[in-house]
């Protein structure tokens, strides 16, 4: 491999992944979490920075952007609608419910059917949309059976005012457990080059053609450290490591749509230049045995 540079469209060379078997996205997407401010409360510090991502995002050809409705809570989605709406006819919007906030990096499980449906509403208006294409449960509720938090995003499928059912941070059991009440197209679970618990989950999804959604996909910041573990090897390509770790998750599983996020335009460059990235088994192996399996 050699020097990659941000090209028109560059996000098309990820491939391209059909959610719910018929959405087609490019593989490389953008998640939308850190364009809000500190903790995922408040507005952004920049906010011309952050629609200016939103923006490039859409010019390098990324087609899926992943979001929620407690992001901010409700800002990233506004921000999503002032910067991309009317949006182009190929995007694929994807949000979530099920988490409550009551401040800066407070998260709070809350699954009941009433508050599911209440917030797909405020999803649909704050993306300004009468369907998501994506609604995915933000997290299972242990308070509420799954069968009625589930049932009510049936319901609004039912309604027509989403489209395809999401899950995230579930074992593959409960994933089991939710397909048998109803079709889901998406699992998004932690996962990193260095960071691989949900790899049954993954091997699952790839049985039963689900896309995977990688949140955290070069984990904690380690990977992006000047000291990352895959310094080195990155410059052995005349890469960064963020690209090189992004490479690697593609050229894992062709479920895998991983969405990193950023709230720089620079960073979102680097990011999405990746899709380029091409690695043999042999490198796509030592990569996983470097970082332990």
């Amino acid at each position: 491999m050699t020097d990659i540079h941000v090209t028109p469209h560059i996000a098309e060379e990820s491939g391209t992944f059909r959610l719910g078997g018929e959405l087609p996205v490019h593989r490389l997407g953008f998640g939308a979490m850190r364009i809000v401010g500190e903790g995922v409360w408040g507005p952004p510090r920049d906010h011309d920075e952050a629609v200016a991502v939103l923006r490039r995002a859409v010019e390098l050809g990324i087609t899926f952007i992943d979001t929620a409705d407690s992001y901010g809570p409700q800002i990233s989605e506004q921000l999503i609608r002032e910067a991309l709406y009317p949006y182009p006819k190929e995007l694929v919007i994807g949000t979530k419910a099920g988490l409550a906030r009551t401040g800066p990096a407070q998260w709070h499980a809350l699954g009941r059917p009433e508050y599911l449906k209440q917030q797909a509403e405020l999803s649909l208006r704050n993306l300004g949309v009468e369907r998501i294409d994506l609604f995915q449960l933000h997290r299972i509720d242990p308070e509420v059976p799954l069968a009625d938090q589930l049932g009510a995003l049936v319901e609004l499928r039912e309604e027509g005012k989403i489209g395809h059912i999401g899950l995230s941070e579930v074992t593959v059991d409960q994933l089991s457990a939710a397909r048998a009440i109803t079709p889901i197209a998406s699992v998004q679970n932690q996962y990193a080059p260095s960071f691989r618990d949900s790899e049954d989950v993954l091997e699952q999804c790839e049985k039963d053609e689900i896309a995977f959604l990688p949140w955290a996909p070069v984990g904690r910041g380690e990977l992006a450290s000047p000291d990352s573990p895959l310094a080195f090897l990155a410059d052995e390509h005349g890469i960064t490591p963020v690209q090189l770790a992004l490479g690697w998750l593609l050229h894992r599983s062709p479920v895998m749509v991983p969405i990193p996020g950023t709230s720089r335009v620079a960073h979102l460059e680097e990011n999405t230049t990746s899709a380029a990235v091409r690695l043999s088994e042999e490198e796509t192996e030592r990569i996983s045995q470097f970082l332990g399996s």
